[in-house]
């Protein structure tokens, strides 16, 4: 009898890991179907129309996350482009006095 008992309880056990494993599962998948739509143009929009409001907005906030960090460098870049054009002006003008 106790040992029916502890088979029982040890297959429940079993049966909640393996259940919340496929839990994860599914969420991952669904996170992952969302991030394969990054981009839209002409052809994709139904897709792009058939996403729930919270996943375009995910989107949206993420491209503009994605535009802000190419913008910075970008802006950095031109920045050090300027002051090393600036030294070389500086330096060539003491030169010539």
């Amino acid at each position: 009898m106790m040992l029916l008992k502890l088979i029982i309880i040890f297959l429940v056990i079993f049966i909640f890991f393996y259940l919340r494993n496929f839990l994860k599962l599914n969420r991952k998948q669904k996170v992952l179907k969302a991030k394969k739509l990054t981009t839209f143009n002409k052809k994709n929009l139904n897709n792009w129309m058939n996403l729930t409001k919270k996943e375009r907005y995910n989107l949206s906030k993420q491209d503009s996350v994605n535009y802000q960090a190419r913008r910075k460098l970008l802006l950095d870049d031109i920045r050090n482009e300027y002051k090393k054009i600036s030294r070389k002006n500086s330096e060539g003008n003491s030169k010539q006095k």
